[in-house]
């Protein structure tokens, strides 16, 4: 009995941060290797936040690349197994259980990674765009599978969409 509590208590989790942001899709580890290499080569001087990180593997291949990575995720099982994933990462990769709508970007902030989903591309654009403002510079922006509509990419790579997200003039 307890132990079909406890599953359907995490069916439910799992459901409700769907309903929020994108659902759960584990990411390839090869795919993002590839994406860090070939569509934005990641060096030291960035700080990636990936926005519904999920179970920490794009964190993970950002600090192997040598950048220092930040996760929002909103779904406390999935924070903890990131946790659990970048604890060889030491001060280089932090996972918060976060609303990425609602919490502002780190100030050090320099790329902006999402496995978004068709009906929230252009509003996570639109999101990012507001963080270069109040930062006052440009971001980059990684999509995993979708193009934000009517906005030029700087680049493609399979699944990948790379955009340069200026900081607007208030």
């Amino acid at each position: 009995m307890l132990l079909a509590v406890v599953a359907g208590a995490v069916v439910l989790l799992f459901l409700a941060t769907a309903l929020i942001g994108a659902p759960y899709v584990p990411t390839h580890r090869k795919e993002v290797r590839r994406a860090f290499r070939d569509l934005y080569a990641l060096s030291e001087d960035d700080v990636l936040l990936d926005i519904g990180s999920g179970d920490g593997v794009v964190l993970d291949e950002a600090c192997r690349a040598g950048a220092r990575a930040v996760g929002y995720e909103i779904n406390p099982i999935l924070v903890w197994i990131s946790r659990w994933r970048l604890l060889h990462h030491d001060s280089k990769a932090v996972v918060d259980t976060a609303n990425f709508w609602t919490k502002p970007f780190p100030s050090d902030t320099t790329v902006v990674y999402t496995f978004g989903e068709s009906r929230d591309i252009a509003k996570m654009y639109r999101k990012v765009s507001s963080e270069a403002t109040r930062l006052e510079r440009s971001l980059m922006f990684i999509s995993y599978g979708f193009a934000v509509p009517s906005v030029s990419h700087v680049k493609h790579q399979r699944a990948y969409y790379l955009y340069e997200v200026p900081a607007l003039h208030q």
